[in-house]
């Protein structure tokens, strides 16, 4: 199992982001962000779930809970777009679930 610490740098990495990016991006310290990614501290509930959204992951593939860490944030599309995308995954998973 992926530990928290490990898969924060990578995701961090496979972002773009430095260390001060994130920080910035979820309002924290260069450092809390170094103290993550060596194991030394462990984020609160309200950092935890700040990065989930900054990677677009569940926060139990943050802590390695989990292996898929798709999460689709849909947040700011209006109710239509939202029921669109829906229909789509509907449609979608019928399909497959035909071919198996």
């Amino acid at each position: 199992m992926v530990n928290f610490s490990e898969r924060l740098k990578k995701l961090r990495k496979e972002a773009g982001y430095t260390q001060q990016q994130l920080a910035d991006r979820i309002w924290v310290t260069k450092a809390t962000i170094s103290y993550y990614e060596l194991s030394e501290h462990t984020p609160s509930p309200e950092i935890l779930v700040k990065l989930a959204a900054a990677f677009h992951v569940t926060t139990d593939y943050l802590l390695g809970l989990e292996e898929k860490g798709l999460h689709l944030d849909v947040s700011d599309l209006p109710a239509e777009d939202i029921e669109l995308l829906e229909h789509t995954i509907r449609v979608l998973r019928n399909k497959n679930q035909s071919r198996a």
